[in-house]
């Protein structure tokens, strides 16, 4: 595919440069457009939306909403935009963006870099009508002295204008902000959050970071407080020995690759303690329709990517479709609904 050459050369560039000219040529509409449906035996829901296929994007590639139609022509069944914040922000110093190579993966150390909520307001707006589920992100700003009201009033102004919410609570580049997954943090998040009028599914995104009691305290905070469903899991801090990259020590969220096992083994511990109550969208080192097809029988519902199509291209999300509809088949499922956590 010629997106996926060009694709392949803009890693030349620097990340970040790199990362704008996709965008850029996106916007302008020099995006692949995929025409050929889904195979019926990936329809399903999650969270009462109906996705002709359980692959989405991943938040951080489209931070402020510039391209989301695009991106849906590109083959995703659904995009997640932003992290955005309340204020608009200029993230961390440069370079905050690497590229492991050998490993397959990326560290980034971004800092909610973003237009802030004016900006995506003002997109999703001029958007409404259009066809394709779009959900957004949304972070709180560093130096907000009430981070759980930044989460309240990105909900309240935003609803209406994205099929879903997904509440970053996980980021590993904005101090102290995992601190929210802690069972009081949690507790008063949410609470605050469900005082705020909205209509729209919402979820929460967990780090990979976590200790088995930490995985406890969460599942139940999100089944005691009716969050929509999990979003698992964000990048890790963790460094693997394996990793080859001489970028291996630098600091921020590692992604990739190098992520596929541990949050594989997340989604399935999440989903012993809330499968059959709430949905899960499994994120971490997708790179091909078997990684895929690892999340959701580890009990994920539906799945999301980033990384991989920094080395892989735009055609690699209608690849993981098709091969995971392959795969479904070749296993005896009617519907992938069927797979979901049969190896949890």
């Amino acid at each position: 595919m010629i997106a996926d050459a060009a694709a392949r050369l803009m890693t030349l560039l620097p990340p970040e440069q790199a990362h704008r000219a996709a965008l850029n040529a996106l916007i302008q509409g020099l995006g692949p457009q995929v025409r050929t449906p889904a195979d019926p035996v990936l329809a399903t829901a999650i969270a009462g939306m109906e996705l002709a296929h359980p692959v989405g994007l991943a938040a951080g590639f489209d931070k402020n909403a510039e391209a989301p139609d695009a991106l849906l022509d590109a083959g995703f069944a659904f995009v997640e935009v932003g992290g955005v914040t309340p204020r608009p922000q200029a993230g961390n110093p440069a370079p905050r963006l690497f590229r492991l190579r050998e490993d397959k993966a990326v560290i980034n150390r971004m800092g909610f870099n973003n237009e802030g909520l004016d900006a995506v307001k003002a997109r999703l707006e001029a958007r409404q009508g259009e066809p394709g589920v779009v959900g957004v992100n949304l972070g709180a700003n560093k130096d907000s002295e009430d981070r759980a009201a930044d989460y309240a009033i990105l909900l309240k102004s935003l609803s209406g204008l994205a099929d879903f919410f997904t509440l970053n609570i996980s980021s590993p580049n904005t101090p102290g902000l995992r601190n929210l997954q802690g069972a009081q943090a949690l507790d008063e998040l949410m609470k605050r959050v469900n005082d705020t009028r909205w209509t729209e599914p919402v979820f929460v995104k967990v780090a990979p970071d976590l200790e088995p009691a930490d995985i406890d305290v969460i599942a139940q905070a999100a089944l005691r407080h009716r969050v929509s469903g999990l979003i698992v899991s964000n990048t890790t801090l963790a460094r693997p020995d394996t990793l080859k990259s001489r970028h291996r020590s630098e600091t921020g969220g590692l992604s990739g690759a190098p992520v596929r096992a541990r949050s594989t083994e997340l989604v399935r511990a999440f989903y012993q303690r809330v499968g059959g109550e709430l949905p899960i969208i499994g994120v971490g080192g997708i790179d091909s329709a078997q990684a895929a097809y690892e999340k959701i029988r580890a009990g994920a519902s539906a799945v999301q990517l980033y990384t991989a199509l920094i080395y892989q291209g735009p055609g690699l999300p209608v690849r993981i479709r098709d091969g995971l509809a392959a795969l479904l088949k070749r296993d005896g499922y009617a519907r992938l609904s069927d797979a979901v956590g049969v190896e949890a």
